[in-house]
């Protein structure tokens, strides 16, 4: 009688879930929402500036491409060095300036429109850029030849693919910030780019006028850093005012 009753008692545990701790335990709770900062657009400040070049400014090489003569056709033009770029008033191109340090405690959006990078003419566009942790990465090959996108990174992923032509863009997420990184492509050894990942949206490449603006700054101090790829970096300090216009310039020495 004792055996029946304890067949019985397992049974029916079982359809109960045996008493099981697992079935009383809580479920875990969803994890919160990220509550991302954004400026206040009636005290938001803009940061602007020049960069300029003293000393000699270097001759701009030509590069050889005939070890692919579809790049050559591709290219339009004779190809030249692009790793100095200075105009007759000494302003100074591709650099990248971002806001160092200021920000922190402040967790911003990563933005839902990508950044692309084209592989066009056998050369990457644009050479220097800036991009979001978690902003989509755009690669899109123009050119009628086979390319190889390949970022050196050492605090992300590394990361290489080729990418051939008519091939669908590839689309790359950045986990971590790194300023910067460094873009190669395996087959056409004068293709470079470089890219800087910031958990903000505060950064802005100069372009052939030396100039760069960056806007909707909250007010603060900050460390402004300046970036150039064969000549090093810089930084200095700046109170952005609210609703106000702070000024910085930097100056980078040639040879």
């Amino acid at each position: 009688m004792k055996h029946c009753l304890a067949l019985a008692c397992c049974a029916f545990g079982l359809l109960t879930g045996c008493g099981s701790k697992e079935s009383a335990q809580p479920k875990p709770e969803a994890a919160a929402a990220p509550v991302y900062f954004k400026p206040d657009p009636a005290t938001a400040g803009t940061l602007e500036g020049t960069i300029h070049m003293t000393g000699r400014h270097p001759v701009m090489k030509p590069i050889d491409m005939t070890s692919d003569p579809a790049c050559v056709e591709a290219h339009h033009g004779p190809a030249i060095d692009e790793s100095v770029v200075v105009n007759k008033a000494g302003m100074l191109a591709d650099v990248f300036v971002y806001i160092k340090s200021g920000l922190e405690g402040k967790t911003f959006e990563p933005p839902a429109t990508p950044v692309t990078i084209d592989q066009r003419g056998c050369w990457f566009r644009p050479r220097i850029f800036g991009i979001q942790i978690g902003q989509v990465l755009k690669v899109t090959n123009s050119d009628p030849v086979t390319h190889n996108i390949h970022p050196l990174a050492k605090i992300n992923r590394e990361w290489n693919h080729s990418q051939g032509a008519g091939d669908p863009p590839l689309s790359r997420k950045f986990t971590a910030r790194e300023v910067m990184i460094r873009v190669k492509c395996n087959i056409h050894s004068w293709m470079r780019a470089y890219i800087g990942v910031l958990e903000h949206p505060y950064f802005a490449s100069t372009g052939t006028d030396g100039k760069f603006e960056i806007r909707d700054v909250p007010p603060g101090d900050y460390v402004i850093g300046a970036w150039h790829e064969t000549l090093g970096t810089q930084e200095q300090k700046i109170t952005v005012g609210p609703s106000g216009k702070a000024r910085i310039d930097f100056t980078f020495k040639g040879e």
